[in-house]
């Protein structure tokens, strides 16, 4: 059924999505793509299949930037290959399949999603935080932004940066040039800035 569903869908017209260094993740996930074909589609489902065999988590599949110690700002992309490798994965845990609406819904998606962590001293400091891409010049705004009104104790807990937010915000994919190198800042409201470069050529 998927296969027959892959197959009809080379002719759709499809965006792709950004992605940063990982050397964690299957090549077709990794892919920057705005025609995927059949068989990079298949090849993202069976992925999820084969990581939910092994027991690896769906988030084997999220392209990340930045840090991941718990101290210092980080963050993941989901790409739409990745995107169908982890909803395999998810489905596959549980003794399932996607179905063709499922798969078509994550193909035909506008907007990819950006999640990030950032860091400050106040339990507020990520309320109306602000996200933007920067590609020679150009800034791309986001399509939607949510920020953690309430943040979480960090790791340094009680030393500074004593508390850690998410921020998360999705682009539309033709808003942006998928193969330019490309700067993602967050903006908090009370000041400051994280940044993370990202060269999207790069990970062909």
């Amino acid at each position: 059924m998927l296969c027959a569903l892959v197959h009809g869908l080379r002719n759709i017209v499809l965006f792709g999505s950004v992605v940063t260094w990982s050397w964690l993740l299957p090549l077709s996930a990794r892919a920057i793509d705005v025609h995927p074909t059949a068989e990079q589609i298949q090849a993202a489902l069976d992925q999820g299949k084969e990581a939910a065999q092994k027991r690896n988590p769906p988030d084997t599949f999220y392209v990340r930037f930045g840090a991941t110690d718990g101290l210092h700002p980080g963050g993941f992309l989901i790409t739409k290959l990745g995107g169908l490798s982890v909803m395999a994965t998810h489905m596959a845990l549980r003794g399932l399949q996607p179905s063709e609406a499922e798969v078509t819904q994550v193909l035909e998606g506008q907007t990819m999603l950006v999640s990030t962590v950032i860091f400050g001293n106040v339990p507020n400091f990520a309320v109306d935080s602000y996200m933007v891409f920067d590609q020679a010049g150009k800034s791309i705004k986001p399509v939607t932004v949510r920020f953690d009104g309430f943040a979480n104790r960090s790791a340094a807990w009680p030393e500074s940066p004593r508390f850690m937010a998410k921020v998360i915000a999705s682009f539309n994919y033709a808003d942006f040039d998928p193969k330019a190198k490309t700067t993602i800042t967050v903006f908090p409201a009370n000041g400051g800035e994280s940044s993370f470069v990202v060269d999207f050529s790069a990970i062909h």
